[in-house]
C-alpha cells in the first residue's frame, strides 16, 4: 500500500481521538522500510509534556492495533513540534502572527526562496512576512515548502 494511503488512514484515525483530548496534531511522517517509523508531533495551547506524549503515544498505539492500517512493524513515536515549530495550514500563519519565521519556496519569488522575517499573517491568500530587511512579501501558500518557526536567542 502507498506511503500516502497508509498516512490518510492513520490520519482518520487518529485525529478524531486527538481532537477529543485537546490535542493538535502538527505533523505525521511515516517511513516504510526495513525499520519503518511512524511519528506523530502533538501541540496543545499551553504545550505538550511529556506525560502528554506518553499517554497519547499509548492510547494511539492500541488505536492502531486495533485496526492495523500499517502492514507491518514500525516504530510509533509521539513528540512536540519544539521549539521550531512546523507552519502548514493558514491557521497556523494566523495563530503565529507576530512570531519569527523561516519560509522556503519551491521556486523562487522575486528572485529568492528564503524568507526570514516576522510573521504578519494571512493576507489575500497568501502568507505574509515582514523580512529583515523591512519589506512585507506574500507568499502562496501553496509556494511554500517548508515554513517553520525561528528561535531567536
Amino acid at each position: 500500500m502507498p506511503q500516502k494511503d497508509i498516512k490518510a488512514q492513520v490520519l482518520d484515525l487518529v485525529e478524531p481521538y486527538l481532537e477529543q483530548q485537546g490535542v493538535e496534531l502538527v505533523h505525521l511522517e511515516y517511513r516504510s522500510g526495513r525499520r519503518a517509523h511512524l511519528c506523530l508531533y502533538i501541540d496543545k495551547p499551553e504545550g505538550v509534556t511529556l506525560d502528554d506524549c506518553e499517554t497519547v503515544s499509548r492510547a494511539i498505539s492500541d488505536l492502531l492495533d486495533a485496526y492495523d492500517p500499517i502492514p507491518q512493524s514500525y516504530i510509533l513515536e509521539v513528540s512536540s513540534p519544539g521549539i521550531e515549530r512546523p507552519l502548514t495550514r493558514e491557521k497556523d500563519f494566523e495563530r503565529f502572527r507576530g512570531e519569527a519565521v523561516k519560509v522556503q519556496t519551491y521556486e523562487p519569488i522575486d528572485g529568492r526562496r528564503k524568507f526570514i522575517g516576522i510573521l504578519e499573517g494571512m493576507m489575500d491568500s497568501c502568507v505574509a512576512i515582514r523580512l529583515e530587511e523591512g519589506d512585507l512579501v506574500k507568499i502562496p501558500l501553496d509556494k511554500i515548502n517548508k515554513a517553520h518557526l525561528r528561535y531567536n536567542p
